[in-house]
């Protein structure tokens, strides 16, 4: 197997608009083996994604025992992910969970919906924070479900959006520019092929880091 570091603004895989460089083609291009890899043509080799605008760790099989492997693990929810983000607003709370249902809209767009409400499909996000700055949040993020766009719904339902992101952020007044949504995929922890625990971590791209910079952290950080 690989473990890839997903750099912002690449799509994983082709939808149905037919796209023509994605990581996908990035990883057949180098390894044409992964063709045979994995329950999708259009997918080889892909057993989870990170949005387009995300970046970070991700595990590529490269044979179909790692394959099945990795995805049982997937399926029993036993691979451990964390993210940061940077959101909007200070968060009292130093941890907490998540736990709105996610559903897809009319218009396609994924969004929280009423705890109790009977729609959607469960969704558990796990948050701790790393750095309280004047008017945003540095978290460490857990995700224990894998729904679509999870964590930036359940952020933006939380009242507290992730920076520079194109499509939960909109109706945030800011004058911090990011040129990119500042979340990374940080840490990915599962049992290896042989059963033994292996953790990877990957440090934030520099254009986060450069970011938090900007940032002026609070006493009760």
């Amino acid at each position: 197997y690989l473990i890839i570091e997903k750099p912002s603004g690449l799509l994983v895989h082709p939808t149905l608009r037919g796209e023509e460089y994605t990581l996908v083609d990035a990883l057949l291009n180098r390894y044409p083996v992964l063709r045979k890899v994995g329950d999708d043509p259009v997918r080889p080799g892909i057993l989870h994604r990170l949005d387009k605008e995300v970046s970070g760790l991700m595990i590529i099989p490269r044979n179909l025992t790692a394959f099945d492997h990795f995805k049982k693990q997937f399926k029993l929810r036993t691979i451990d992910k964390e993210y940061q983000a940077l959101v909007h607003g200070e968060i009292d709370k130093n941890s907490g969970l998540i736990s709105f249902p996610i559903a897809r809209s009319k218009g396609g767009k994924f969004v929280a919906m009423p705890i109790g409400s009977g729609k959607g499909k469960e969704a558990e996000t796990e948050f701790q924070v790393l750095q309280r700055y004047l008017n945003f949040t540095l978290l460490k993020l857990k995700p224990l479900t894998g729904r679509t766009n999870q964590l930036r719904v359940h952020l933006t339902a939380f009242d507290h959006p992730i920076v520079g992101d194109p499509l939960y952020q909109k109706s945030v007044k800011t004058t911090l520019k990011s040129p990119r949504i500042l979340l990374h995929a940080t840490k990915i922890t599962f049992t290896d092929l042989d059963g033994s625990t292996k953790t990877f971590e990957s440090p934030l791209p520099s254009v986060f880091q450069t970011v938090l910079t900007k940032l002026q952290p609070t006493q009760n950080s």
